[in-house]
């Protein structure tokens, strides 16, 4: 298997969603398509403005906002060497990299996909997470907006015998399961597509959501999700953080424990609902 390390990128921004079965149309230099919402970003390894221009005369719904250049390397912020992160060692595929005594390798090739560790919403979750596993047994885990699969890597390097790691992103759930093939976990790791909001009611020993705000506002809000008996909230920024203290009481949730980054990014690790006494 090979890692999906590029020299340039070339990201044609595109107002409207491009047919799935265009994607086979678009040439050998065609990396991938990040849907967001309503837009795509179509992502090339060479220039492809000809390739692109024959895709909006086709469909004349679509339309080109923007087109990007970036070195591989500008667009994942560097990660180009080992990260240690609590009890996890992050190392690139391209990378031959010697094991660290007390870390537990997690091959990772984020190909086009955020979620390489150098976030602290990633961090603090692999913080978090340790925490978990060091103080509860931990069999079962939902990941919900699991991007590249670091999250669920981890849980299931720590021990972890079945985790579902959910993704709405066709390109996230494609790089989680190839990252799943790398460290060989392909027996205890499940990548699904779909949305968070549809597995929130799944129960679990421990639920991980790095993932935006307002879709956790929405996972609060169903109570299958609240009587998980450990939740993992990041993605938090300042506002949000205080919001979700307020909500936790009305909740019934507990914080057990805060991580933040330089008062910006918040992560919060919370038990799950608790019985009522009549």
């Amino acid at each position: 298997m090979t890692s999906t390390r590029y020299d340039n990128l070339y990201i044609y921004l595109i107002k409207g969603l491009v047919p799935y079965e265009e994607e086979f149309s678009l040439g050998l230099s065609f990396l991938g398509n990040w849907v967001e919402e309503d837009t795509c970003f179509l992502f090339f390894r060479n220039p492809s403005e000809a390739i692109v221009s024959e895709l909006m005369k086709r469909h004349p719904e679509l339309q080109l906002l923007e087109n990007y250049h970036f070195s591989y390397e500008e667009w994942q912020g560097a990660f180009s060497e080992p990260l240690s992160i609590d009890r996890f060692l992050i190392v690139p595929p391209w990378v031959d990299a010697a094991a660290v005594p007390g870390k537990m390798k997690i091959l990772l090739d984020p190909g086009l996909v955020f979620g390489t560790g150098l976030h602290a919403s990633t961090r603090d979750s692999l913080k978090a997470l340790s925490y978990v596993h060091s103080r509860s047994d931990i069999k079962k885990v939902v990941d919900l907006g699991t991007g590249t699969g670091v999250l669920a890597l981890a849980s299931a390097l720590l021990g972890a015998e079945h985790v579902l790691a959910v993704d709405l992103n066709p390109l996230c759930v494609k790089t989680a399961r190839k990252n799943v093939e790398w460290n060989h976990l392909e027996s205890r790791i499940e990548v699904k597509e779909g949305r968070a909001e549809d597995s929130a009611e799944l129960q679990a020993d421990l639920v991980l959501a790095n993932i935006h705000w307002d879709v956790l506002k929405t996972l609060l809000q169903k109570e299958g999700f609240r009587k998980n008996p450990w939740i993992v909230l990041s993605g938090l920024m300042r506002s949000h953080a205080r919001d979700l203290e307020l909500d936790l009481s009305r909740y019934g949730l507990r914080l057990v424990r805060a991580w933040e980054d330089e008062a910006t990014w918040y992560t919060m690790l919370v038990n799950g609902e608790m019985p009522k006494v009549n």
